[in-house]
């Protein structure tokens, strides 16, 4: 598995209620959270995001309420990864069960810049700026991981088996 994208480049302590926030959380529509992902940090995220883009950031990504919109409001605005130098741990598992990939990399997160090309190989854990030339060694996704992503989340890959 891998993605590749553009970057998006945050700093520390990115909360849940600036990636999703909370005036929206009334739906639990992906298409319907993805219109508002991000719009308290990054006006015009939504408008530049593309399918398979990538998210960059720095410490604590994710910190704040525990709500899995957030994650949804990510992966369902096209984000195909996130790469920060720690996560929440609450939003880490939120993103794990509903199948989006998210990386810990400090050198990744501080060498990447925003607007960059990036690829990630999950397997190998091995990320590539391809704008610049350099390459990161992160966490490589163990296999059940790896098959709860492709299954789009925990709950596909539970009622797969």
């Amino acid at each position: 598995m891998q993605a590749k994208g553009r970057v998006f480049k945050y700093g520390d302590n990115v909360d849940t209620d600036v990636i999703i926030p909370a005036r929206y959380l009334n739906s639990s529509d992906p298409a319907e959270l993805a219109t508002h992902c991000m719009e308290d940090i990054d006006k015009e995220f939504v408008q530049k995001v593309q399918k398979g883009d990538i998210i960059v950031a720095e410490k604590n990504f994710g910190c704040g309420s525990s709500r899995e919109h957030a994650p949804i409001a990510i992966k369902a605005a096209g984000v195909s990864c996130v790469i920060a130098e720690t996560f929440a741990r609450i939003f880490y598992r939120n993103a794990i069960n509903i199948g989006l990939p998210i990386i810990e990399c400090p050198e990744a997160a501080k060498g990447i810049d925003a607007g960059d090309e990036v690829e990630i190989d999950f397997d190998s854990g091995m990320i590539y700026d391809r704008t610049k030339g350099t390459s990161f060694k992160g966490q490589a996704f163990p296999e059940f991981m790896q098959k709860i992503i492709a299954a789009e989340g925990l709950v596909n890959y539970i009622n797969q088996k």
